[in-house]
């Protein structure tokens, strides 16, 4: 269905002040090339989203440090007023990149932070829109779990505004579902898109509290992890994921995590090591582990591939 035509509100730009990737920062957010919420081109970077005020589309291009977003929709003006957060205008590397700090980190971080200036760490302030998608890969690959979002984003979403009417909005751009939108899903809807009962009843338990959740964006990141995980289905997780996305979070780390804690152990110790470990691994860094992780990774450094492999599910042919 094509959206609406909508014209986008006064623009919005913001300076990044020093070295900045629209890329690397917006990259945490999508989940896999088949998300239709998110576009990423050269350059820029296209977004739909629900606001209070409405579905919104933002338009976010690069002219050297500057950003310069537009939005489309009814929630036009909450998506420009929250694009500095989104775009990494909270986040504060000071700490981290100060000499003393620095000169404290993993060879392999410091080398990864050189080459990756910057790198910015968004703030959605959206909790449900993270949320789902969080839960929807619990215990599953993540093959599995974005092919699963996608098939439903794309059955039970919307067009977002200006998608197929205005010339600069990526006709194929959609807006994930509202939380009663989710909670209306029919049960055999999540089995044909290979979400099992386990996961979509955490989804539909987390959109029923959906006013709360959105309230967490204005605690602190532990705060709001910690709340979010009194709801069942809920653990410290996908708390992280959550919190990385909402708030920016520097500090929490996937507990949990499938891979992680492997990749962390073998990174900074040369060994496999478990949750526990991993957290004694990283406590040097408190306050920043996630930025640590995200150097990690950064730094191309590939745990050795072997041992078993997490077993892709089907539920869409039982």
């Amino acid at each position: 269905m094509t959206a609406p035509a909508a014209h986008p509100g006064p623009p919005l730009v913001w300076d990044a002040g020093g070295p900045y990737s629209l890329h690397q920062t917006l990259g945490i957010i999508g989940r896999g090339p088949a998300d239709r919420t998110v576009r990423l081109a050269p350059g820029a970077a296209w977004l739909a989203f629900n606001t209070p005020g409405g579905p919104a589309t933002l338009g976010i291009s690069q002219r050297g440090t500057e950003l310069h977003a537009r939005a489309w929709g009814p929630g036009a003006g909450h998506a420009l007023a929250g694009a500095p957060a989104l775009l990494g205008a909270r986040d504060d590397w000071s700490r981290f990149d100060s000499p003393e700090f620095h000169a404290t980190l993993p060879r392999l971080a410091r080398e990864a932070r050189r080459r990756n200036p910057a790198l910015r760490l968004p703030a959605t302030g959206r909790v449900v829109d993270s949320l789902v998608p969080a839960i929807l890969e619990q215990k599953v690959t993540s093959q599995e779990a974005r092919r699963g979002y996608a098939t439903l984003v794309r059955k039970f979403g919307s067009a977002a505004p200006g998608a197929g009417s205005h010339p600069d909005v990526p006709a194929d751009l959609m807006v994930a579902p509202t939380p009663r939108q989710w909670a209306k899903i029919p049960s055999w809807e999540w089995h044909g898109a290979g979400v099992g009962p386990q996961r979509s009843a955490a989804v539909l338990r987390a959109v029923g509290s959906a006013s709360g959740l959105e309230r967490l964006a204005t605690l602190a990141a532990p705060e709001a992890a910690a709340k979010m995980q009194g709801i069942p289905g809920i653990g410290a997780w996908t708390a992280a994921e959550v919190t990385q996305r909402t708030h920016g979070d520097a500090d929490q780390v996937a507990v949990g995590d499938y891979h992680l804690a492997a990749f962390v152990g073998w990174a900074l110790a040369g060994r496999p090591v478990d949750d526990s470990g991993m957290l004694e691994l990283l406590e040097p860094w408190s306050g920043h582990r996630q930025r640590v992780v995200r150097m990690l990774y950064l730094s191309g450094f590939r745990k050795p591939a072997f041992g078993p492999r997490m077993t892709i599910q089907d539920h869409r042919g039982h």
